[in-house]
This record gives C-alpha cells, structure tokens and sequence, in this order.
C-alpha cells in the first residue's frame, strides 16, 4: 500500500508538470503582451530623434568600423579630430579656433560642429575643478546636433564664420557635421533633410545611436576607428615643442581646502599633445580623435587646458596662430552691419553692448551703467547734438525703464538711440541669405547678435563693451582689424 501511494504521488507530480508549464507560458505571455502596450504607449506619437538621443548612453553597443569615411576616395588615408563645443558663441567660437590648430598641429581633417544653443550645452567650472566628464560632453553635443538637424534649426560654424583664407591654402582640411554623420554611420545624407521626422524609421535611429555611443567613448577601447580623449582641464595642459615642458607639473593645482571639501585628487601635467596625440602614440592608428571640450582661458598664471601661442620651430602652425587670431563672419554678415551702420544710423555714431541678464553680469549694472554714462556726457560736451548711438544688449525694450538707458530714450534732443531686433527686415534677408546656400531646407539661423557686432565695428564715435564680456571682446578685435573699411 505504501508503495502503491508512493507510486501515486510521483505520478500526480508528474501529471501537473504540464499544466505548471501551461500556466507559465500564460503569465509570460501576458507580461510580454503588456510590455508591449507599455512601450506603445509611451512611444506612440512621440517617437523622435530627440526623445531617444536625451537618454542614456548604450554603454555596450560595439560599431564595428567606421562606416564609409575610409571607403570615399577623397577620404581615403586621412585621419579626423572632433571635440564637443558648449556654451555661448563667443566660447564656441573660441574652442573652433583650438579646433584649427590642434588638427593642423595632429595633421587631421577638422569636423566642423553646428552653432549650439546658447548654454544647450555647458562644461563646468575648471578653476574649481569641476566639470562634466569628457564623454558626457561629447554626448550631450551629438545629442543636440542631432536635434538641431531634426528640427531643421541646424547652422554650420561655416556658415558663420569665413573659412576660404583657411581652406584655400591647405592650411586646414575640413568635413562637415552632417556629411561626416553620413558616412560615419552609413546614413543617407537625404534623411537630414526631411522635414517630417515620424517617418524616419526605428533602424536608423538605432544606428544614429551607435554612432553617438562610439564617437562619445561610451563603446570601450576601438582604436582603429576612434580614440576617446579622456585627459580634461582637470587634468591636462596641452602645450607644443615646449621644452623640457612635456610631462611637468603645471603652476596652478587644486588648493589642499579644495582638495579635502571636494574629495579631488586631480594633479595637472603640461603634455606636448604632439607627442601625446600624433603619429608616434597610442592614436595614431584610429581614424577619428575625439576630445571633449577645447576652451581654454588664462587663470592665476596659467591656461586651464590650452597653451599654444607660439611655434617657433614650425612656420606652417606659427602662421596658422596668427592667422585665427581673428576670424571674421561670412560676408552676407558683414555687409548687413555695413548697410545698417551706412544707411540707416548714417551720422557718426558710439556702440554700447551692454550685457546685463545673463550669469555674474546681472549683478554688475552700476558699474556698467556709471561706465557708459561717462562715456556718453564726455560726446555729448564734443560732438555735434544729438548724439548717435547703437544699443546692443539682452535687456529688452520693454524693462528699460528706469534704467539709464530709458534715460537716455527720453532723451530725445541731445540722444538718439538705434536698436535692432529680429523681426527687422535686414535681418530677416541676411538670415534668408545664409539658408539660400544650404542643401536642405532649414530654417533661418538666429543672426542678430553677429549683425549687431559688425555695426559696432564700425562705430566711428568709439565703443563700449560690458567689463569681461567675451561678446566685447570680439567687437574689439574686429575693430583692431578694421573690418568695416574692408
């Protein structure tokens, strides 16, 4: 008996095995079933290039090669070098110039970047030790040029700036974004175009994905295709044929109360990035060197990640040095502030840019304020009533009132103010100008601070900038180089 209801047992066990099976397969087929739904749900309608790109990084996709860059016979042999710009314009353009030099300097084909959105984009602070990493940054940037394509609000740094005394002496070979993107990835250059971008299909957005993982340093060691640079201001400072500099510690470290309140360990070395970089080092072989940021400023007697300004023992990028001192704006650019300084201002006339909303100079109006004050009463006692002047600032019309400059509107015998703005025809036209050259139809780039720069250049009466504005800055130089007499 025991033995037959030990039998029994077994069998009954063994019959239930089916229907346990029978059971799982349901949950699992639900649970798969309500994934399903989950996914349809939250990507139904919303499914775009921006909504994939904003999120995490595929740490372990692998991209085999570099799609078509070594495959197009005007390509073949060469090498490239891309960095992840950030910030306002004025810094973007200041990493392009680093850009220049460092791919002279490394002998690689630069991969121009768009215009970012002001700050869409940000590093950190170097002084403080604080910054996103390398890889963060240069993903952060593909992810909002991809944007700026899909919503057809993409400029070129080409498109801007005017590159032909660069390009036209082999001084420097350039690609750009959106042609590298295309054949990096093995994308259809046409896709970057469309107007509608429901219709770009899930596979290409898988790939585009890949691309960006890859070219960020998020896919691992792939050094025959792209070296991650990883060294940061933190870190580094690029220098070149500096004597017994290679390798050194640099003047400016992390003070021991930073040290011990933000637990850093970082110690910076002075690194010929020659040496570190070029053909005799570990990327030499890859076809794509990939930094992250490229700005650099001066700070306590040091640079915080670039100090290259001189080459005496190389002609060709001591004259590239000189030459990318000063860039200037495409002509469409140049012409509009001409036109508008000419015809419609006419009289001699003072430039005030005065930048008063945006980071440490919201707190500095007094001073700013007191500045042009002085500079406007000492025209006022020596040039002919009323005085002329261009207003270039971020402080709209609307809130100048009480402000000195609502003062100086209402001064209408003795002051008479010039403002532009977006919505003015000349700038709409030049705007309209800079798409017309364009392959895709993209949308009319955001022009009026760079129009407005080329009106202050040439303001006979003088100009005043905002203290530490890199937008001043610029103007000066343009000035220096008397770019509206040419």
């Amino acid at each position: 008996m025991e033995a037959l209801n030990s039998n029994n047992i077994r069998m009954n066990r063994f019959r239930r095995k089916p229907t346990n099976n029978h059971r799982s397969k349901q949950v699992l087929f639900i649970s798969l079933l309500a994934i399903f739904f989950v996914l349809l749900f939250c990507f139904s309608n919303k499914y775009t290039i921006n909504s994939l790109f904003l999120s995490n990084p595929l740490k372990n996709t692998r991209f085999s090669q570099c799609g078509k860059l070594n495959e197009v016979q005007s390509l073949k042999r060469q090498k490239f070098l891309w960095y992840a710009p950030h910030s306002g314009f004025s810094n973007q353009l200041s990493e392009f110039k680093n850009a220049v030099l460092m791919s002279a300097i490394l002998n690689r084909t630069l991969i121009i970047p768009p215009v970012l959105d002001h700050h869409a984009v940000v590093l950190g602070s170097c002084p403080k030790f604080r910054v996103s990493d390398p890889k963060e940054l240069r993903f952060a940037v593909w992810n909002h040029a991809i944007e700026l394509i899909q919503s057809r609000r993409y400029v070129s740094m080409a498109d801007i700036i005017d590159l032909s005394s660069l390009v036209s002496d082999s001084a420097l070979q350039v690609i750009d974004f959106r042609n590298f993107v295309s054949l990096f990835c093995d994308i259809d250059s046409n896709y970057f175009c469309v107007k509608d971008s429901s219709i770009i299909q899930d596979s290409l957005l898988e790939k585009l994905s890949q691309c960006g993982s890859l070219l960020s340093g998020y896919s691992g060691d792939n050094n025959e295709c792209v070296y991650a640079v990883e060294e940061d201001c933190r870190t580094t400072v690029w220098t070149y044929q500096r004597d017994g500099e290679n390798g050194v510690l640099d003047s400016f470290q992390p003070d021991e109360q930073l040290k011990k309140k933000k637990k850093i360990s970082f110690v910076r070395r002075r690194k010929d990035v020659y040496n570190a970089l070029g053909p005799h080092s570990r990327a030499k072989s890859a076809t794509i060197l990939s930094f992250g940021t490229l700005f650099t400023a001066p700070y306590k007697g040091s640079e915080s990640y670039i100090d290259i300004h001189e080459a005496p023992n190389d002609k060709k990028i001591q004259s590239l040095i000189t030459k990318i001192e000063f860039l200037p704006f495409v002509p469409e650019i140049l012409d509009a502030g001409k036109v508008y300084a000419f015809h419609t201002v006419k009289s001699p006339f003072l430039c005030a840019q005065l930048r008063l909303l945006d980071g440490q100079f919201k707190n500095h109006w007094k001073g700013t304020f007191e500045g042009l004050k002085q500079k406007v009463d000492s025209l006022r006692e020596k040039e002919r009533l009323p005085v002329h002047i261009f207003v270039m600032t971020d402080l709209p019309l609307s809130n100048w009132s009480g402000t000195y400059l609502g003062d100086l509107a209402n001064e209408s015998d003795s002051i008479k103010l010039f403002v532009l703005s977006e919505e003015d025809e000349l700038i709409r036209k030049t705007a309209m100008k800079i798409v017309d050259k364009k392959d895709c139809d993209m949308r009319p780039p955001d022009i009026l601070l760079h129009v407005e720069e080329s009106v202050c250049s040439c303001a006979s009466l003088g100009f005043f900038g905002t203290a530490g504005s890199t937008i001043a800055d610029t103007i000066e130089m343009m000035r220096k180089k008397e770019i509206c007499s040419k």
